[in-house]
C-alpha cells in the first residue's frame, strides 16, 4: 500500500494559488483511475484506488500548509507504513515551470507542507517536485506562490497535470526515473520528421553518376576550347578529350 499526498491549503480561496498545484495533480489522479469517492479521515480527504496493481490511498491534509504532516503521520500509523509508502506532491519554486522532478530524502528547501512532514515522519519519503518557476525577486516570492497561475499558464498546467496523472502507475512502481521520462515527454513530445531530403545529398539511386549539379559537368559545358575560370587541372584535361572526340567526329 502506498499514500500518495498532495499539498495545498483548504478552500474555495486557495484553489487555484501556485502553492496548491499538489492539491491538484492528486485530484488529477484520482479523476483519471476511478478512484472511489471521497472520505474525511485523519484530518485529511482521501480516495482509494489501484495504480499498477497497488492499493493507493490519496491524502490531502485539510490542516492548512504549514501542518500537513499531522494528517500524513496519522495515515501512515494507521495503515504501519514506512517513510518509503509515501509519495508527496507539492510546488517547487527552484524549478521552472513545466519541469516535474522526482528525488526521495533531502531538506525542505523552505518548503512549510514539507518541513512538516518531516517532523512527523522523518526525511525518507520521495517527492514529486512540481516547477512553479521563481518571480526573479525575492520580495516578490510570498504573493508568487499564494497567487493564481496565469491564465497564460493554464493551457501549460493542464499539460502538466495531464502528464503527472497518466504516468503516476510508474510511482506506483517506484521507477522514478521511467515516470520522469515519460511525463516530460508528454509535456515536450519530440518533434516529428519532415521527411523532407537534404539537397545536397547523394541520390542514392544515382550513385557513382555525375548529376547536373557536378562541377565536372558544369566544365564539360564551357565554350570548347576556352578554360571555364572556375574549374581544375582534371576538369581541363576531361574537357580537352571532350573537344578532341568531337573534332574526330566531324
Amino acid at each position: 500500500m502506498l499514500l500518495f499526498v498532495g499539498l495545498g491549503n483548504p478552500g474555495d480561496k486557495y484553489r487555484n494559488h501556485r502553492h496548491n498545484v499538489g492539491f491538484m495533480a492528486v485530484d488529477e489522479i484520482v479523476r483519471r483511475h476511478n478512484f472511489l469517492p471521497e472520505k474525511k479521515r485523519w484530518q485529511a480527504l482521501t480516495h482509494e484506488g489501484q495504480l499498477d496493481g497497488k492499493k493507493v490511498i490519496v491524502v490531502k491534509p485539510q490542516t492548512f500548509m504549514n501542518l500537513s504532516g499531522q494528517a500524513v503521520g496519522e495515515a501512515m500509523r494507521f495503515f504501519k507504513l514506512t517513510p518509503a509508502d509515501v509519495v508527496v506532491f507539492y510546488d517547487e519554486l527552484d524549478l521552472a515551470f513545466g519541469k516535474v522532478k522526482v528525488k526521495v530524502g533531502g531538506g525542505a528547501a523552505g518548503h512549510n507542507g514539507i518541513r512538516s512532514i518531516t517532523q512527523h515522519i522523518g526525511p525518507d519519503f520521495t517527492r514529486v517536485r512540481i516547477g512553479i518557476g521563481h518571480p526573479g525577486d525575492k520580495s516578490r516570492v510570498h504573493s508568487h506562490v499564494l497567487g493564481d497561475f496565469a491564465k497564460a499558464e493554464q493551457a501549460e498546467l493542464d499539460k502538466i497535470l495531464d502528464a503527472v496523472a497518466r504516468e503516476a502507475g510508474y510511482l506506483a512502481a517506484g521507477d522514478n526515473p521511467r515516470f520522469m521520462t515519460e511525463v516530460a515527454r508528454h509535456i515536450n513530445p519530440p518533434r516529428p520528421s519532415t521527411g523532407k531530403q537534404r539537397t545536397d545529398a547523394p541520390d542514392a539511386d544515382n550513385k557513382g553518376k555525375v548529376t547536373e549539379r557536378s562541377p565536372v559537368t558544369r566544365s564539360l559545358s564551357a565554350t570548347p576550347g576556352k578554360m571555364n575560370k572556375n574549374e581544375g587541372p582534371m576538369a581541363d584535361a576531361l574537357r580537352k578529350l571532350k573537344d578532341s572526340a568531337l573534332k574526330k567526329e566531324d
